[in-house]
């Protein structure tokens, strides 16, 4: 029976309305455990599921913290026996996935991209409504991928539920309902129900009884419908055949629990098992621990079902709550529960089961393992660890630190727990576990592993004396593996660069290394020194062979699909050697070639901030902003892989706040220049990494009437650049000329014109510091020949920022002679760049600086302004991608198509919507369509 809520009601049905017609929603339903939440969410999609939607549900328990989206895989049946090929080829990528040699691992973040790809095909087939109960125990990458979803409601027919308790006040919780609440989402909190609906319920579920007896019963219940239930269920059990008297449950416990009561012995026999694996159980995993056969069990759990002590949730049973399951679970001694999970374990195990499944009942035993779970173990636990890793870790951990036990696993054991740590970025266990591992190995292959990954954790740490003395104590034993010596002086090569400066030594020991590696055939080796050599090389502005480096270690990891981690650093190594060398229209097509790859591959890419530079210098800045949505950096306090370290942080801060700052949105960079300057800077990389951030500082102290202070915070980065470091000076100095001549400080200048024709010395061949040095010389001594030949070297191979300033910088050097018909030319072309990237201070920048010499554009009429609503409004990307949206294209097929990441396309589609002012792809549709009529009309 159905009593009150008509409110709530009506917001999920509006809800499922607004579905119908092409509109996404995130509805928030909050309250107490069995105060109706589920069954208000069942009710108000009722009209979903009439209709034909597709409404899938998952539910999270305590233990879903310990095995990442795995609730989400549940809820979207992703599986490898999926009959919908989509989901079993994602399936079956999940089940390769491992952890990095190079790297450490992050949130699931390919998966992620994958299953947020897959509801974008689900909802372009239809309607499509996702639920999540008890999200307050979701893992963390079920909440940044329910989070991708959430920012994704406004442009898709998408419909996201979820059901949370008020307890615990996970901060991520917490995050996630304020960012509803900010963005008007319906936030519904399901309260007791009053007396006068708790007595219709109990008058409804238990018919006449004497008031009194009503009266307790809401005592008992506080208005809780679940509560209500059970305790009329109770009484009447319990009420007396012969002179009628009622016998009150004392608790909603006793109520609960006294459901057991009513079925036979042999039913509660198949229910204390079921108790064994959990809140939620598969009938199969059920047959398998009993040693039954499936159909053997259907009569106990019929009468389960009767009794109201389970419930079928489709593809699984559940108990109808915890209590009952604890009280089942408690009904039988530690001690045979403890035999019976270490039982079930091996049952499931050679069912074949998943390897997480097996881990949950070895670490519900409470014992470490056996001969036989530390076999399995040994030989599951890396694996393990790449899905979940923290069960694995506790697993391991037990095993291991159990004193009195010498077998031939315990070694194996401690070896993974060490890359295990190493892997999920644990540095301090990993090389408390590596030492263990180096004082206990007995293999020369174990050994050389854990120096290899105590080398690497302690220079994660920043401890780099102690990184290089491991490295020289491995390389002095005789017994070390030739892979294993040449991954090491691997290390040692970066350590010698990174940590010492010394470019040289460095070069000579990754070259060492390469030689080992490739007399074994070592692919990873390979790459990794030839990277290594690819990063001296630039450093050394040998741009022509960095690029030759980085193909052949491309070419080495092509053979397969290992080192994802180290791939993905050599494809951004292989963009920034093109950008060098002034070849844009190359590095632009391999940021393609990378995608297609990837796409192909189904492994995801992760060239945001890598993209965002290109786009930035080639003036695309409104795809480098999609690049950099904020709500891809830090949602509900987790990070992309790859952007928990400072150094790229501090890129992605530093190229969003120099748009911002010359888009003149200043509050938006000022907020980027807040955040990334926050963030530490410790190593060379971060250094390396600083530059787009000091640059945007520097602008905004320009705007804010101090070019001094603008001036010196240039010279202070670029006047100090490091040995060893990789730092692209170059790229702003002619900016510090210009402020300094317009200040008046030649010290300043000549450090400025010396340091840029340095860096231009230093290039093997003529790159981007080559066109560089004929700009700051134009600047330095006010010559309009450098700065038309600079012009001249854009215009043949860009890239279009340079260009636009440096036809900026040659009009005002015309203007300065009194060249002024040249002058008003440059200018006009410059502004007519700077307004194709919206770059508004720069206008008015180069305008200022011509109006000193009586020098304006000749142009009558107030400057055109950019257009920020409207298909004029639209960038290029943006048009296309509306165009393929209205041909019913998917979020992940429009990337594919594109060449660009669906996180990227997903960001353009806000764009979108914003600009045309609609709600979702139904109504860009709408207006493509209504468009394309027009056109075709005029």
């Amino acid at each position: 029976m159905w009593i009150g809520r008509d409110k709530e009601l009506e917001v999920l049905r509006s809800a499922v309305d607004a579905l119908g017609r092409g509109t996404g929603a995130v509805v928030w339903v909050e309250g107490e455990p069995g105060s109706g939440k589920s069954a208000l969410v069942a009710r108000g999609l009722g009209a979903a599921r009439a209709a034909g939607y597709d409404v899938l549900a998952g539910v999270a328990d305590p233990m879903s913290q310990r095995s990442p989206l795995q609730v989400m895989l549940d809820l979207l049946q992703v599986g490898p026996r999926s009959g919908d090929p989509r989901r079993a080829r994602i399936a079956g990528m999940l089940r390769e996935r491992r952890l990095g040699l190079l790297e450490a691992a992050d949130v699931a973040w390919v998966e992620i991209e994958l299953l947020a790809g897959l509801v974008d095909e689900l909802c372009t087939a239809g309607p499509t409504v996702l639920v999540v109960d008890d999200l307050q125990y979701l893992d963390e990458a079920s909440f940044l991928l329910w989070h991708r979803l959430v920012t994704a409601v406004d442009q898709l027919p998408l419909l996201l539920v979820t059901t949370c308790r008020p307890v615990p006040r996970r901060r991520e919780v917490l995050e996630l309902r304020a960012a509803l609440a900010r963005r008007g989402h319906p936030l519904l909190v399901v309260e007791p129900l009053g007396a006068d609906e708790a007595a219709a319920m109990l008058a409804g579920l238990v018919g006449e009884v004497d008031p009194g007896v009503l009266d307790r019963l809401r005592e008992l219940a506080m208005g809780n419908p679940l509560y209500l239930r059970e305790l009329a269920d109770a009484v009447r059990r319990n009420s007396a055949v012969g002179d009628g008297e009622v016998e009150l449950p004392t608790s909603f416990a006793e109520a609960l629990t006294g459901r057991l009561r009513v079925v036979p012995e042999g039913s509660a026999e198949i229910l204390r098992m079921a108790a064994l694996l959990g809140g939620r159980f598969a009938v199969t995993e059920l047959a398998v621990l009993m040693r039954r056969s499936a159909a053997e069990l259907v009569l106990g759990l019929q009468d389960a079902l009767a009794a109201g002590i389970v419930v079928d949730t489709g593809g699984q049973m559940a108990f109808r709550h915890p209590l009952i399951r604890q009280a089942l679970y408690d009904g039988m001694s530690a001690a045979l529960r403890a035999a019976l999970h270490r039982e079930a374990a091996q049952a499931l195990a050679v069912s074949g089961a998943g390897a997480l499944r097996v881990a949950e009942q070895l670490l519900a035993s409470g014992q470490p393992g056996d001969a036989w779970a530390r076999g399995w173990l040994a030989g599951t636990a890396t694996a393990l660890a790449a899905h979940a890793p923290e069960v694995a870790i506790e697993l391991l951990c037990r095993d291991v630190d159990q004193p009195l036990v010498e077998d031939e696993h315990g070694e194996i054991l401690l070896v993974v727990l060490a890359w295990v740590s190493l892997g999920v970025g644990r540095h301090d266990d990993a090389v408390v576990r590596a030492r263990q591992g180096l004082a206990a190995a007995t293999r020369t292959g174990h050994r050389a592993e854990m120096y290899f990954v105590l080398v690497r954790a302690l220079f994660s740490l920043g401890r780099n004396t102690e990184a290089v003395e491991a490295v020289r104590r491995a390389l002095s034993r005789t017994d070390l593996p030739v892979a294993w010596r040449a991954r090491l002086l691997v290390s040692l090569a970066m350590f010698q660069r990174a940590g010492e400066g010394d470019v040289d030594a460095a070069e000579v020991t990754a070259r060492q290394a390469l030689n080992l590696a490739e007399s074994v055939g070592d692919s990873f080796a390979t790459a990794y020194a030839l990277t290594v050599r690819w990063l001296n090389q630039s450093i050394r502005r040998d741009h022509l062979g960095a690029l030759t480096s980085i193909d052949r270690a491309l070419e080495v990891l092509r053979g397969g699909p290992e080192h994802a981690d180290l791939h993905a650093y050599a494809q951004d190594g292989r963009i920034f050697s093109l950008q060098n060398l002034g070849r844009w229209p190359e590095a632009a097509a391999a940021l393609r070639q990378e995608r297609e790859g990837a796409a192909h591959r189904s492994t995801g890419t992760r060239l945001g901030v890598t993209a965002a530079v290109l786009l930035y210098w080639l003036g695309e800045w409104g795809d480098a902003l999609a690049e950099l949505d904020p709500n891809h950096l830090d949602v509900v306090g987790f990070t992309y892989s790859g952007l928990r370290e400072p150094g790229p942080s501090l890129l992605w801060h530093g190229v969003a706040a120099l748009i911002a700052a010359r888009q003149d949105n200043r509050d938006t960079a000022r907020e980027h220049l807040r955040t990334g300057g926050a963030l530490p800077i410790t190593t060379i990389g971060d250094r390396e990494n600083r530059d787009f951030l000091v640059a945007a500082q520097s602008v905004v102290l320009e705007q804010d009437g101090d070019p001094r202070a603008a001036m010196t915070t240039l010279a202070g980065m670029l006047l100090d650049r490091r040995s060893g470091e990789m730092s692209l000076i170059h790229q702003w100095l002619p900016d510090l000329v210009r402020l300094a001549t317009e200040l008046g400080e030649p010290d300043t200048v000549r450090a400025a014109l010396a340091a840029c024709r340095s860096e231009a010395d230093a290039e093997t061949t003529p790159g981007r510091a080559a066109a560089a040095v004929l700009r700051c010389q134009g600047l330095a001594e006010a010559d309009p020949g450098p700065l038309r030949a600079a012009v001249q070297r854009y215009r043949d191979t860009g890239p279009a920022i340079d260009l636009a300033a440096t036809l900026e910088d040659l009009a005002a050097v015309l203007a300065g002679r009194g060249e002024v018909a040249e002058a008003r030319q440059a200018l006009h072309e410059a502004v007519t760049h700077y307004g194709e990237f919206g770059a508004d201070w720069d206008i008015r920048r180069a305008e200022g600086r011509l109006r000193e010499h009586g020098v304006r554009r000749g142009v009558r009429g107030r400057r055109a302004q950019r257009e920020v609503s409207g298909w004029a409004a639209l960038t290029p990307t943006e048009l296309r991608i509306a165009d393929l949206v209205a041909d019913g294209q998917s979020t992940p097929g429009i990337a594919a198509g594109l060449f660009l990441s669906p996180r990227t396309v997903q960001t353009h589609i806000s764009h979108i919507l914003g600009k045309l002012g609609v709600r979702g792809r139904v109504e860009i549709a709408r207006e493509v369509f209504r468009r394309r009529a027009a056109d075709q009309a005029g």
